[in-house]
C-alpha cells in the first residue's frame, strides 16, 4: 500500500538531513585530521557522501522514492512519476531536511549552530560543472530506473556523485536543497550565499536538459517513470 503523503515528505526530509548531515559532517572531521592536506580532506568528505547516498536511498527508497534533491523531484514531474501537488511537498521537506541536517552536523562538531560560508564558489567553470554534474546525475538515474535496473541506482548513484566530487571543479553539488544547506556552514564543505542562486539554476537546468535528452535516447520507454529512484512498496 503506498505510502501517504504525509509519510514520503517525512521520508524525503530525513533523507536530505542525514545526507547533508554526512556531508558538512564528514567535511568538518576530513579536514580536522587531515593536517592541511586537502586532497586527504576532499577523499574523506567524497567517500562519506557516497556511501550516505547508496544507504539512504536503500533506507527510504520504498517509502518516497529517494529523491532527496528538488532537481530529482522536479525531473520526476515533469516525466508524472509524482504530482506537481507531491513535488512542492517533497521540495519543501528537502529544503527543510537539509538546513536541519547542516545545523546537525555543527552540533556535532561545535561549531556555531548557523555560520554563513565565506567560501567562494563562483565562476562560469564551477557553474557550469554543477550543470555538467546534475545532467551526468540525473542521466544515471534515468538510465538505470528506465531500462529496468532500479535496483542497481542507489549503488549507481552512490558511485557516480564519488566520482563527480573529482571530476567536476564544483565538487559536485548537484543538488539545489544541499547546496541552499551549504550555505549556512562555513565549513570545508561551505558555499557563500550570493553562489547559491547560479549554482541552483545550473543544477535545475541539468536535470531538465538530461530528462528531455533521455526522451529522445530512449524513445521506445513510456515518458513516465513510476518512482525515479526505487519503487514505493506498493504491497
Amino acid at each position: 500500500m503506498t505510502a501517504t503523503l504525509l509519510r514520503r515528505t517525512v521520508a524525503e526530509f530525513l533523507g536530505t538531513g542525514f545526507l547533508v548531515a554526512a556531508v558538512v559532517g564528514s567535511g568538518i572531521m576530513g579536514e580536522r585530521l587531515a593536517g592541511g592536506n586537502t586532497a586527504i580532506a576532499l577523499l574523506a568528505n567524497t567517500i562519506a557522501t557516497g556511501a550516505a547516498l547508496v544507504a539512504l536511498i536503500l533506507a527510504f527508497g520504498s517509502v518516497s522514492g529517494a529523491h532527496f534533491n528538488p532537481a530529482v523531484t522536479l525531473a520526476d514531474a515533469i516525466e508524472k512519476g509524482v504530482s506537481w501537488t507531491d513535488a512542492a511537498c517533497y521540495v519543501v521537506g528537502q529544503c527543510f531536511g537539509a538546513v536541519l541536517g547542516a545545523m546537525t552536523a555543527h552540533i556535532m562538531f561545535q561549531p556555531p549552530l548557523v555560520s554563513v560560508s565565506h567560501h567562494a564558489r563562483s565562476g562560469f567553470a564551477q557553474v557550469f560543472s554543477e550543470f555538467v554534474a546534475t545532467f551526468g546525475l540525473l542521466s544515471v538515474i534515468w538510465g538505470c530506473s528506465r531500462l529496468r535496473q532500479s535496483e542497481m541506482v542507489p549503488f549507481a548513484v552512490g558511485a557516480y556523485i564519488t566520482a563527480a566530487y573529482w571530476f567536476t571543479s564544483s565538487t559536485s553539488f548537484a543538488n539545489p536543497a544541499v547546496t541552499i544547506a551549504r550555505s549556512i556552514s562555513d565549513t570545508f564543505s561551505g558555499i557563500r550565499p550570493a553562489d547559491v542562486p547560479f549554482f541552483a539554476l545550473a543544477q535545475l537546468f541539468g536535470a531538465f536538459a538530461a530528462t528531455i535528452f533521455f526522451r529522445w535516447l530512449v524513445p521506445s520507454l513510456g515518458s513516465g517513470a513510476p518512482k525515479i529512484l526505487l519503487p514505493e512498496d506498493r504491497t
